[in-house]
């Protein structure tokens, strides 16, 4: 039976500041800690009841699970034959998660975030991926430092409610996809590297709507058209 003070330090770890000090995170359920154990050193696992009685969730999975941190250098290139995402300021845990999520979907390996989003080993972020994290490279640092020393040429797309539609832009294989803050957008300090304004069109254009989607759901909306043109262009290949 797992002890009153293992429960108190279990539950410890919802808390950042803590989750930091010991390198660990928390992740609930037998289908997310089975997919993590794939790519992260398990350090211990409780199941059933015990599982449930440190869990914080409203509605524990049955298992609980402490994982150790993994180290991932912000300073690895970015290669310019490949789709990546960068982050700026997403601050909501679950919407970061959601776009792990999403990236994994879309076959998307990297993203890189601003040191102002959302920790990747919150626990709702944690959940939210569904075991995406496995496979998806989250990193941390200077987005503006890492714009700036990015491959020659490396198209970077923004979406701005004055950008050119998704639907007619140009795209290439590879590059970068920002996608800005929920509340504020892209910071001007990335906003310079930006080689194509893009935008989401609401239908019919020109119909009162809402100010913007959700940037989870926009970051979908992108990386699905991105992949779409892949597929129509090798198709148009063969």
């Amino acid at each position: 039976m797992i002890s009153k003070a293992r429960i108190k330090y279990v539950r410890s770890l919802y808390q950042k500041k803590f989750r930091d000090r010991d390198g660990v995170f928390i992740a609930e359920g037998p289908k997310i800690i089975a997919e993590l154990s794939k790519s992260y050193e398990l350090v211990e696992r409780y199941d059933g009841a015990d599982g449930d009685a440190a869990s914080m969730m409203d509605a524990p999975q049955g298992a609980l699970a402490i994982f150790r941190q993994r180290e991932d250098d912000c300073s690895t290139r970015l290669a310019k034959d490949r789709l990546h995402l960068m982050l700026d300021d997403v601050q909501n845990p679950g919407n970061l998660g959601t776009i792990v999520r999403l990236a994994d979907w879309f076959g998307i390996e990297d993203i890189w975030c601003s040191n102002g989003c959302a920790d990747i080993y919150n626990p709702k972020t944690v959940q939210a991926t569904m075991g995406a994290m496995a496979r998806v490279r989250v990193r941390y640092g200077n987005l503006d430092e890492i714009l700036e020393n990015r491959p020659e040429d490396m198209d970077v797309f923004g979406t701005f409610l004055d950008g050119d539609s998704l639907y007619e832009t140009e795209m290439s294989e590879g590059g970068i996809i920002i996608m800005g803050n929920e509340g504020h957008g892209i910071g001007h300090d990335l906003e310079k590297h930006i080689t194509r304004r893009i935008r989401i069109p609401n239908y019919p254009e020109g119909r009162e709507t809402s100010e913007s989607l959700n940037v989870a759901i926009a970051t979908g909306l992108v990386c699905g058209e991105f992949r779409r043109r892949s597929v129509t262009e090798t198709v148009k290949g063969r």
